[in-house]
């Protein structure tokens, strides 16, 4: 049984720090890319990274670059996100999921087809 399950979601001021975690199981861990997204309140669905979890490279979107960091311990099958500086725009349902077709992480790789998902967690960040 295939299992994407994220975690570590909660409240954080301006400035403060939340580590997500992704555990998945039941698929070939180092075949797939880990690719997290976000989704606020009446806004459309947002990549925020992508691991390639057998190489380690990482592609992030432009409004986390230098704040979020995504890194990937695959004797645990984890992928996790660490976010430093958080901003109350960050504030969104944090979702992560597994892609095969998109491992090698391209540029636009929130366009690659995903094959599983977890069912999100909360981040809220307050001004």
């Amino acid at each position: 049984e295939v299992q994407v399950v994220e975690s570590g979601g909660g409240l954080a001021q301006t400035g403060g720090s939340l580590r997500l975690s992704c555990a998945a199981s039941g698929f070939p861990f180092d075949d797939y890319a880990i690719v997290w997204f976000r989704q606020a309140p009446g806004k459309e669905r947002e990549g925020v990274s992508c691991i390639n979890t057998s190489a380690g490279s990482t592609v992030y979107v432009d409004s986390v670059k230098g704040r979020f960091t995504s890194s990937s311990d695959n004797a645990k099958n984890t992928v996790y996100l660490q976010m430093n500086s958080l901003k109350p725009e960050d504030t969104a349902v944090y979702y992560c999921a597994a892609s095969a077709g998109g491992r090698w992480c391209r540029p636009r790789f929130q366009d690659s087809p995903m094959d599983y998902w977890g069912q999100g967690t909360q981040v809220t960040v307050s001004s």
